[in-house]
């Protein structure tokens, strides 16, 4: 990986980047380097889909699939990342990756690649906000009456999603400082939870990170996955956690047209937050799974198995300062989700890609936020959680943000050297083409066991939008959408 050394561009320089793209300065360009680290850091959040599903990973093989089973699906997570930071840099726009496909592979290309990462990451917003109200309900107790349960829950979650559309639409400034705010705020809980269970476990049983044990049909009142015998098929499944915990890393290309010297810290802030995120997650869920009394005491409480723990092992005033922090951390997550989906929705209509284009294109003239593309994908997302459950909606979003992933960095393959002549400041050299083929393979793995029991209703979501694309596509954006424009490559 090669990254320049001369002196950062100016901001004018980044719009002078944009404008040979194609396109001119109209969102507020403040963010920094680190801002736009954190805006992925956030949506990754360690504390959210690595606390929300620890049961998916532990009700696999148990204590393999933690402390095996992350650093595995991380590295392939980096792989990606790398791959999609080399052409960050070349192509730094808001919704990059919808930029990149149309660029390297073609209008169809991009068009796909836009439909499929614009409907993961408003499923990713929904698998947020669904997984924030059942872990705080669950860890503080509340009982909801069971008539009006789910009646409560929809309030709830439409309720967070709208206010986190509130803070968005007033713009990037107050939106990066939140995000800010939640990178500090993840990394300093996720350390205090990680030392706090360190302290507090007994005895160490170093054996558990690399045995495997078959905890297939458990919990007996709801398993996570059906019974079965084969191990290594297990351990597959297990890889949903870390494969569903560190996604969202694309965040820090959809604020590209947001971020000061954007050819460089785009393509940092992708591959960052994905290191930092997997090394300080893997060492978090290391230290839960060491001090659970035993593997299969947690087992028996499935989805409740951290929250349990925290309560079970400390102190009181340490267990609820605790928890409080996840939640946080956890609604901060879904803002930022929602900045990314908001962002990407924003490009693909400058381009003609959304019905209504027209007005989803819109930027706010006091705020510079595109209003009423944030406000699309809030309720969007938050009609979504309604008609779905939250283990399928994880497994969904996770098929569909790799395959948005991967689709640019395929196109890449065969367009570098060839179509693709720009090459930004941080670029990967000779490793890109391998990187690029390790990525493509890793993403089929990952859509086969997205798709199994109990997550079989992804076969029929992700096929039915594949499908209809396919008639969409052929049938009439195929003649009527023009793509970006095509000015450098």
């Amino acid at each position: 990986m090669t990254t320049s050394s001369q002196r950062p561009p100016s901001q004018p320089e980044d719009e002078r980047l944009l404008q040979q793209l194609g396109y001119k300065q109209e969102l507020a360009r403040r963010m920094s380097g680190f801002s736009n680290f954190a805006i992925s850091l956030s949506i990754i959040c360690i504390l959210a889909g690595g606390i929300t599903s620890f049961h998916v990973g532990l009700c696999s093989v148990g204590g393999a699939s933690i402390a095996l089973g992350w650093p595995l699906a991380c590295l392939f997570s980096l792989v990606v990342a790398m791959a999609m930071g080399q052409i960050a840099s070349a192509f730094p726009t808001a919704g990059g990756l919808y930029h990149w496909g149309s660029i390297l592979g073609g209008r169809g290309c991009g068009w796909v690649t836009a439909w499929f990462n614009l409907t993961g990451l408003i499923t990713v917003l929904a698998a947020i906000n669904a997984g924030t109200y059942d872990f705080a309900i669950a860890a503080f107790g509340l009982t909801p009456p069971e008539s009006s349960a789910t009646l409560l829950r929809t309030v709830v979650v439409v309720g967070m999603t709208l206010s986190q559309g509130m803070f968005n639409h007033y713009g990037i400034r107050l939106t990066t400082r939140l995000t800010d705010l939640s990178g500090y705020l993840i990394l300093g809980v996720a350390s205090a939870l990680t030392i706090a269970l360190i302290l507090a476990t007994k005895h160490f049983d170093w054996a558990r990170l690399w045995t495997f044990e078959n905890f297939s049909g458990l919990p007996e009142t709801g398993p996570v996955f059906p019974k079965q015998t084969n191990l290594l098929w297990l351990f597959a499944l297990g890889l949903l956690l870390p494969a569903y915990t560190i996604t969202g890393f694309d965040a820090s290309a959809h604020t590209s047209e947001e971020t000061i010297d954007a050819a460089r810290n785009v393509p940092k802030g992708i591959v960052r937050s994905v290191w930092v995120s997997g090394l300080f997650g893997w060492v978090m869920i290391c230290a839960i799974l060491l001090a659970l009394p035993t593997v299969r005491q947690g087992v028996e409480h499935g989805s409740d198995v951290v929250h349990w723990l925290i309560k079970s092992v400390l102190p009181s005033w340490a267990a609820w300062t605790l928890l409080g922090g996840i939640v946080i951390c956890q609604y901060l997550c879904g803002l930022a989700a929602l900045t990314s989906c908001s962002r990407m929705a924003f490009a693909f209509a400058r381009d003609g890609g959304l019905p209504f284009s027209k007005q989803l294109r819109v930027v706010n003239p006091h705020s510079k936020s595109p209003s009423a593309a944030v406000w699309v994908s809030a309720v969007s997302s938050a009609i979504f959680t309604i008609l779905v459950p939250y283990t399928t909606i994880a497994a969904i979003c996770t098929v569909l943000l790799y395959i948005s992933y991967v689709l640019p960095v395929a196109a890449g393959f065969f367009a570098i050297g060839r179509s693709w002549k720009r090459i930004g400041p941080w670029h990967l050299g000779r490793w890109y083409r391998p990187l690029a083929a390790v990525a493509v393979m890793g993403c089929l793995f990952l859509i086969v066991i997205g798709m199994q029991p109990p997550n079989q209703q992804a076969v029929w979501i992700v096929g039915g939008v594949i499908v209809l694309m396919v008639v969409v596509w052929f049938g009439l954006e195929r003649k009527r959408f023009k793509g970006p424009p095509q000015q450098a490559k």
